[in-house]
């Protein structure tokens, strides 16, 4: 079989890039890639009968915009063009955010996984070439902390971190008299203060152990010191997490951004959308299936029971990745190595063993969110909020793109009503 690359395939179809890597997402085009990893290949068969057959008729219209953040390869997203799973080994979250929003040309893009660590995760790797810089702890001032903590007050002690995380958005905007200046630095500068305080503002269980968001983004979730290697698997999920190209929640941020709606309304935007369970929400329904199989023994009849019920299996399953999502892999394998023969990923292996024996779809990685939940001995719809605080990152990465097109975001829908009449 003949493979041409994208640029021929697109060339030859008359469509942008962007929608001929739409028509892969759909199912309509196979893709493999090249020997060394860095093209796309079309089967050149396949384009010509696209061509002669002109747009896919039974596929509904596919919204198209013009990105340079993240793009989604067969398992995994790269963000700027790299790899975002050797950014998980290799670099923290703050650096990854910041490569999102500035694409600093001077910032490395060759991670490599085998480079070695610094033992401080909040502190820059100075001499290592293989990991984005950290430019240092973030912060958001304190008053502005207070009064996002008064405004919990009275809440529901067992209340969800998202719900938290709204009313914190909601009054970190309200405390920021420079959110309307959405200029790249002012909006990257809204950004470290408004994970700091997502972040700071939620309830404290423990004391952290560094000044990283990682460390402290620990001590809101799970009362217990954090062990390095669990740290270090919070940070690599907060980085798979920082961006996934147009999913639900981010084509919702970036239509308010293009309406010149503020980061924070962006964010609460982007925050609405996530705790779907068809989108960020379906951690805490992988949570929940987990808490179900209190021993291995136990998966056959979990997932037997949901299957009877005509249920979806949270934590299973991806649009896009049909063959599995290597985020979720590779967060398995940190855990693996940070907590070998714990009971909960027993557990969850035995889960993935039964999804596998019944031919049904592979995991995602918000399943593994949910086993780093369970071993970590986070509190309730912990996946929840690792999942939110992250991709605050990648939503305000796509409406700073937004504010530089200054063009509002305006879909159309196609009429199905009755017929309409005269006037």
């Amino acid at each position: 079989m003949e493979w041409i690359d994208a640029a021929t395939a697109a060339e030859r179809l008359g469509v942008k890039p962007a929608t001929l890597y739409a028509y892969v997402s759909r199912g309509v085009l196979a893709r493999r890639h090249s020997d060394d990893g860095r093209r796309s290949l079309f089967p050149a068969e396949e384009i010509e009968r696209l061509a002669r057959r002109g747009r896919p008729r039974n596929q509904p219209p596919e919204l198209v915009i013009e990105s340079g953040v993240t793009a989604l390869g067969a398992d995994r997203p790269y963000y700027r063009g790299v790899d975002a799973l050797e950014l998980a080994r290799t670099s923290d979250f703050e650096a990854v955010a910041e490569w999102l929003w500035t694409a600093d040309p001077g910032a490395p893009r060759n991670a490599d996984p085998g480079a070695p660590r610094n033992g401080d995760l909040g502190a820059p790797r100075n001499g290592d070439p293989g990991a984005l810089r950290n430019p240092g702890p973030w912060r958001c001032e304190a008053e502005a902390l207070r009064v996002a903590v008064d405004a919990q007050r009275g809440l529901p002690d067992d209340l969800m971190p998202l719900d938290r995380l709204q009313v914190i958005t909601t009054v970190l905007g309200a405390s920021d008299s420079l959110r309307y200046q959405l200029d790249p630095d002012s909006v990257a500068a809204t950004g470290r203060r408004m994970i700091a305080g997502l972040v700071d503002a939620l309830p404290k269980l423990g004391e952290p152990r560094g000044e990283s968001i990682t460390e402290r983004l620990w001590s809101r979730l799970c009362p217990h010191p954090a062990p390095p290697g669990l740290l270090a698997a919070l940070r690599a999920a907060l980085v798979l997490l920082a961006d996934h190209e147009l999913a639900a929640s981010t084509l919702a941020a970036r239509v308010a951004a293009s309406a010149k709606a503020d980061p924070y309304a962006v964010v609460l935007t982007g925050l609405g959308v996530l705790g779907g369970p068809l989108h960020g929400g379906a951690s805490y329904g992988a949570e929940r299936l987990l808490a179900e199989v209190t021993e291995p023994g136990q998966a056959p009849r979990a997932i037997a029971e949901r299957v009877r019920r005509g249920e979806r299996i949270p934590g299973f399953g991806h649009s896009i990745y049909k063959n599995g999502d290597g985020r979720g892999g590779l967060l398995l394998d940190l855990l693996e190595e940070a907590a070998p023969g714990h009971e909960r990923i027993a557990a969850g292996k035995a889960v993935l063993g039964e999804m596998r024996r019944r031919r049904l779809p592979e995991r995602n990685i918000d399943f593994a969110l949910a086993i780093l939940a369970a071993v970590g001995g986070m509190v309730r719809g912990a996946g929840e909020a690792i999942f939110a605080v992250a991709r605050t990152a990648g939503w305000l990465a796509h409406a700073m793109e937004e504010y530089e097109r200054g063009t509002l975001l305006r879909l159309r829908a196609s009429y199905t009503g009755p017929p309409v009449r005269g006037t």
